[in-house]
């Protein structure tokens, strides 16, 4: 028999089934711009070593470097607006079933560090570093 402030244990499973689904949406975002951020740096990098050994004019608008710096960009502009949303959702799922049934999310803390290192990527290829 449950109180008027107590959760059923359906109630609790099924918040947990939403909550780890949220949560595997972020991993995934996480995932997709891990992959655009490194494959931009990796594109400079590799243009920048081939530069070294054969120098090029640039007579281009839209070289190795601005790629890299569209697709670093497009990564972590991706994952900030995702953990963004992650964020609003466990809010929401909070805010409608209380603070206990639903824990703090550690995905939140992983998307935040790949989004700092993303941006210093950013920084990098942007200095030409």
């Amino acid at each position: 028999m449950t109180t008027a402030t107590e959760v059923p244990a359906a109630t609790k499973l099924a918040i947990d089934r939403t909550r780890l689904a949220h949560d595997r949406t972020l991993m995934a975002w996480v995932r997709t711009s891990t992959s655009l951020i490194s494959f931009g740096f990796t594109i400079y990098k590799f243009f920048q070593a081939l530069r070294e050994n054969q120098p090029l004019t640039d007579g281009r608008m839209f070289g190795p470097r601005e790629f890299a710096l569209m697709m670093i960009g497009m990564g972590v502009g991706a994952l900030i607006l995702a953990t963004f949303q992650h964020r609003t959702d466990l809010q929401t799922l909070r805010a409608e079933y209380g603070h206990g049934p639903v824990p703090r999310s550690l995905t939140t803390l992983l998307a935040i560090f790949v989004s700092v290192f993303g941006i210093i990527g950013f920084v990098s290829v942007l200095l030409r570093l």
